[in-house]
C-alpha cells in the first residue's frame, strides 16, 4: 500500500516533466516569435518577452512573398492528397477484394517501397522531371509522389476487415465498382481514410527535401523552403532575421496544430479499430 501511494504521486510528477520538456520548444518558439531584435541579441535569452513584438507577423509578409509560399504549399497539399487517396483507394481495393494472379506477391513489392528512403530514388526521379520539364512546377512537386505504400497498407487493411457480402449484395443491386469503393467502402473505412488524410496533409505541408530540390524561384517556393531561405537572408547575422523566422515558422504550422486538434478523435478511432489486424 505504502508503495503505491508513493508510485501515484511519482508518475504525476514524472508525466508533467515529459510533458514540459516536450511543449519547451514549442513554447521557445511562440515567445521567440514575439521578441524584438534587440531582446534577442541580450547575453543571457529572457524567457518572457519584455515587450511583444506583434508587428512580427506583420513584417514577414514584406520580407519575403510569404503569401505565396503559402499559396503554393495550399496547392501541392490538396493535390498531393487528393492524389495519393484515390490512387490508393483503387489499388488498396485490388489488393482486398480483387482476385489475380500473385496479389499478396505484389502487395509484398508494395510493402518493400516502405523500406527505400527518398534519397535513394531522387535522382533517377529528379532526371525523368528534368527531361519531361517539370522542374519548378507543381507537377514536378505532387506526380512523384502521387501513390503512397504506406496509405495502401492500411486501406487494404480496413478494407479487408469489410464483410464480402456487403459488397456481392452492391453488386446485386447494380453497383459497379467505383460505386462499391465512395459508397460502400468509404464511408465504412471513414477513421482509416480521415486518419490517412491527416497524416498525408502534415507530411506534405511540412516537406522539406523535396520542394528544395524541384523548385528554384520565389514564385514556386513553399513554406518550409521560403522560411529556410528567410534564415539564410542575413549571412553571418542571422540573428537579425530570427524572430521573423520563429514569426514565419508559428504561421506555417498553425494550420497543421489546429488540424490535428479538430481531427485526433478519427486517429485514435482508426487506432482502436482492426486496421492493423
Amino acid at each position: 500500500m505504502t508503495a503505491r501511494l508513493i508510485w501515484k504521486p511519482t508518475r504525476i510528477v514524472l508525466a508533467i516533466i515529459v510533458t514540459l520538456i516536450m511543449f519547451f520548444p514549442l513554447y521557445w518558439l511562440l515567445i521567440t516569435s514575439v521578441k524584438s531584435p534587440s531582446e534577442l541579441s541580450l547575453a543571457v535569452p529572457t524567457f518572457w518577452p519584455k515587450k511583444f513584438a506583434w508587428n512580427n507577423y506583420q513584417d514577414i509578409f514584406y520580407t519575403a512573398p510569404f503569401a505565396r509560399y503559402a499559396l503554393n504549399t495550399l496547392i501541392q497539399t490538396v493535390g498531393l492528397v487528393m492524389l495519393q487517396l484515390n490512387l490508393g483507394l483503387f489499388a488498396a481495393y485490388a489488393f482486398a477484394k480483387g482476385q489475380f494472379w500473385g496479389r499478396d506477391k505484389w502487395f509484398i513489392l508494395v510493402l518493400a517501397a516502405l523500406m527505400v528512403p527518398e534519397q535513394v530514388t531522387f535522382v533517377p526521379v529528379y532526371v525523368m522531371m528534368s527531361n519531361l520539364g517539370w522542374l519548378n512546377t507543381f507537377l514536378a512537386l505532387i506526380v512523384p509522389h502521387g501513390v503512397s505504400a504506406y496509405s495502401i497498407f492500411l486501406m487494404r487493411q480496413a478494407f479487408k476487415s469489410i464483410n464480402n457480402d456487403v459488397l456481392e449484395a452492391a453488386k446485386v443491386d447494380g453497383a459497379g465498382r467505383f460505386r462499391i469503393i465512395y459508397r460502400i467502402l468509404v464511408p465504412m473505412a471513414l477513421p482509416t481514410v480521415i486518419t490517412i488524410i491527416i497524416l498525408k496533409v502534415i507530411g506534405s505541408w511540412n516537406s522539406y527535401f523535396w520542394p528544395l530540390i524541384m523548385t528554384n524561384s520565389d514564385n514556386m517556393r513553399v513554406l518550409t523552403v521560403g522560411i529556410a531561405m528567410l534564415k539564410d537572408s542575413f549571412p553571418g547575422q542571422e540573428m537579425l532575421s530570427l524572430h521573423l523566422v520563429m514569426a514565419a515558422s508559428v504561421v506555417a504550422i498553425t494550420p497543421i496544430v489546429l488540424l490535428f486538434i479538430f481531427a485526433q478523435k478519427h486517429i485514435v478511432s482508426a487506432m482502436a479499430n482492426s486496421t492493423f489486424k
